[in-house]
């Protein structure tokens, strides 16, 4: 009997960038200064925060954001995460942030820092 050989590449182990104190509550604190009535991408945070990646964004508000405004940080086409759609839509909704199906017109409601 013939053993098959696996041929592909090894994986790689995910590579996790540490956060230092100082950036994580940099980060949140640009967070909470998206005022209500107004929305910012993980792109923009990162970018205003000087963190090296947007996902870093999002890992910090996974891991410590349940007391910042979460709901008014959106990916970069204007769309909320798809397993908080609903309750952050509904959220902005009650700011006065309105939705055109499941997008967010950034045009119009996107924080200028």
């Amino acid at each position: 009997m013939r053993v098959r050989q696996n041929r592909d590449p090894p994986r790689t182990e995910r590579k996790f960038v540490h956060v230092d104190e100082q950036l994580h509550e940099r980060v949140r604190e640009v967070i909470a200064s998206v005022p209500a009535g107004k929305v910012a991408t993980y792109g923009d945070i990162a970018t205003v925060a000087g963190a090296p990646s947007p996902r870093m964004i999002g890992r910090i508000l996974a891991e410590d954001g349940h007391d910042l405004p979460w709901h008014r940080i959106l990916r970069a086409n204007g769309t909320p995460a798809p397993h908080l759609a609903h309750r952050q839509l509904e959220l902005l909704r009650a700011e006065g942030v309105l939705a055109d199906g499941q997008k967010i017109n950034l045009r119009r409601y996107r924080w200028q820092q």
